[in-house]
């Protein structure tokens, strides 16, 4: 088994230790570790994370890997300093089986640069018409723990509380897309001042409220639990914390590009800024921004949505809406929330690796930095910024609305069970 000594390492962004991993384990946290027979990574005071757990991925295989695949999305996953991510259900043919949740799972053990945990769809092929096996997609060999039918609102309360009440059985959580789509049909962007100046199809922000009040109450009702996927205003984060004070159980994740960009930049009218929820206004972002470092948002999800050239190199009305985000999401994070003050590195871990872990029974990930744990670790020199080239990128899409843009911090080094995956800001 090999070892790999971490010297000089600020764990969580504390003091700089060493640490020793002896094949799959962490064996040793401290100062001054012995380094016989064991490679030596001079960190020089870069911050060490618990490897970063993303609960929103698009990894689009099977079906659409002119996108993304599990391999090459898996490696912008190692690059941004994920060890594990949570693939969505919105493939061809739908994750909406157990065969489709084993296919993408096996697929993930066969060539993935990171775990791959498939989520479920809610209903059959996104459709929201009829419940998909909720139950025979646990049971498989995939485990799936998480269901959604994300790109899509499950809109019907009945067939909303039915999957609510299924999945309680076995602890596990609906992922909503929070969407009325009566209120959204023909949206371009979000509904207001630019929006109207640009003539584009407005986006109300009650669209995302109205179906997240009627979750957190079907969740109450049912006593389960549901998870709202990229809050995107300021009224979802207090319909959010209501919910959290009356004891719901209800988790929340916030994108690295709502805590940064704002619909001004539709005004460019480039396809790189539609999205699905769409950039909001500014008082949206600070008030994203205050509820994450509360804890009223949870966790920082990428919503990575891959997509060809073709697909964005368009005029705006007929764009896809996505985001790449895995390879660029803790620089953000690092530039609103870390450089502002308003979370330290321990709460970055904490918004990126323990909380989403616990959310999607990722086990093995999101657990701390010491002796006796996996070694699933990621490395970020954070004195370093620089200019975001997606020519660069490992993904295979280059759908980034950071080109060109200075951000901070850089993922030098990943390991997944021991075993680097990410060396020298390069893929092993």
């Amino acid at each position: 088994m090999s070892k790999i000594l971490i010297r000089g390492a600020r764990v969580l962004g504390g003091e700089p230790q060493d640490v020793l991993i002896d094949g799959e384990t962490i064996a040793a946290v401290g100062a001054g570790l012995s380094d016989e027979g064991a490679e030596v990574v001079e960190a020089d005071g870069k911050v060490l994370l618990p490897g970063l757990v993303d609960l929103h991925t698009h990894l689009r295989e099977p079906g659409r890997e002119d996108s993304e695949t599990v391999l090459t999305g898996t490696r912008a996953a190692a690059s941004g300093g994920y060890t594990a991510v949570f693939a969505m259900a919105n493939t061809f043919p739908v994750a909406d089986t157990a065969g489709v949740v084993e296919q993408v799972y096996r697929l993930g053990q066969e060539h993935g640069y990171c775990d791959v945990q498939p989520i479920g769809a809610v209903t059959v092929g996104l459709e929201g018409k009829k419940l998909a096996e909720l139950g025979a997609m646990h049971e498989s060999a995939a485990g799936v723990t998480v269901f959604s039918d994300d790109g899509k609102c499950v809109d019907d309360a009945v067939i909303m509380r039915r999957a609510l009440e299924y999945v309680k059985a076995f602890g596990g959580v609906v992922a909503q897309h929070a969407q009325e789509p009566r209120l959204t049909e023909g949206a371009q962007m979000n509904e207001g001042v630019v929006s109207a100046e640009l003539g584009l199809g407005g986006w109300p922000a009650v669209a995302e409220e109205s179906v997240i009040a009627r979750d957190v109450l079907l969740a109450e009702h049912v006593g389960s639990r549901v998870h709202i996927c990229h809050l995107s205003t300021a009224g979802s984060v207090e319909i959010v914390r209501w919910a959290k004070s009356r004891g719901i159980d209800v988790t929340a994740e916030v994108t690295p590009h709502h805590l940064l960009l704002t619909d001004e930049l539709v005004r460019t009218y480039n396809p790189v800024y539609k999205v699905n929820p769409p950039l909001r206004t500014e008082r949206d972002v600070l008030a994203l921004r205050e509820a994450l470092a509360d804890g009223t948002i949870d966790i920082v999800a990428t919503d990575h949505a891959p997509h060809p050239h073709e697909d964005k190199d368009c005029e705006w009305a007929a764009a896809a809406m996505g985001m790449v985000g895995l390879e660029t999401a803790l620089s953000v994070v690092q530039e609103t929330m870390v450089e502002t003050g308003l979370l330290d590195w321990a709460t970055v871990a904490d918004r990126m690796s323990f909380a989403p872990a616990r959310i999607g029974r990722a086990t093995g990930h999101g657990r701390p930095v010491s002796a006796g744990e996996p070694a699933n670790l990621t490395l970020v020199d954070t004195a370093y910024r620089g200019s975001v080239d997606p020519a660069g990128f490992a993904s295979r899409s280059r759908n980034t609305p950071y080109e060109g843009r200075e951000l901070p911090g850089r993922v030098t080094h990943t390991w997944l069970r021991g075993k680097a995956t990410l060396v020298d800001g390069k893929l092993a």
